[in-house]
């Protein structure tokens, strides 16, 4: 198995990948997660009822922060140059909680799909401490890589 990681060497020692031959493309990640709630505490998120103040807009910011700086965050991602990062987050009554999607765009040699992911738990770990006054028992959930486009290995895209 270690013979299929792209990060493991020869000798089986974590390593970062080169990437400095691959062809620059436009490559695109979505990922997503949820955070579920009691209902009360999603009416008080989304009626801005919070002590802490605009929930989702500051877990959105956050998301946004962390996609940039994944490769502080997970050892042997490299820096990269994004060109676009979204985060939506929609109320879900049927969780209920909060859904949360990060799209993140690039033009380079390696894809976004840490940053997408990054930027999902981030945001989602963000709209816990934000409402964590309101409920301790709030469970973050279904992190998961969406879909991308782009790059050597091809597209991909969940249950397709």
């Amino acid at each position: 198995m270690a013979g299929d990681l792209t990060h493991i060497n020869a000798a089986g020692e974590a390593h970062m990948v080169d990437v400095g031959s691959k062809a620059e493309t436009f490559r695109t990640a979505i990922a997503e997660g949820k955070i579920t709630m009691q209902p009360a505490t999603l009416e008080a998120v989304l009626s801005g009822n919070a002590a802490k103040g605009d929930v989702i807009g500051t877990a959105r910011l956050a998301g946004i922060m962390a996609a940039k700086k994944t490769s502080d965050l997970i050892p042997l991602c490299h820096p990269l140059l994004i060109s676009k990062v979204s985060v939506d987050i929609t109320p879900d009554w049927e969780l209920p909680g909060l859904h949360v999607i990060a799209t993140v765009s690039i033009s380079g040699r390696t894809g976004v799909e840490m940053e997408a992911l990054t930027a999902v738990s981030v945001a989602c770990l963000t709209l816990y401490d934000m409402a964590k006054a309101l409920e301790k028992g709030m469970e973050i959930g279904s992190i998961r890589l969406v879909s991308k486009t782009g790059g050597k290995s091809g597209d991909y895209s969940l249950g397709g």
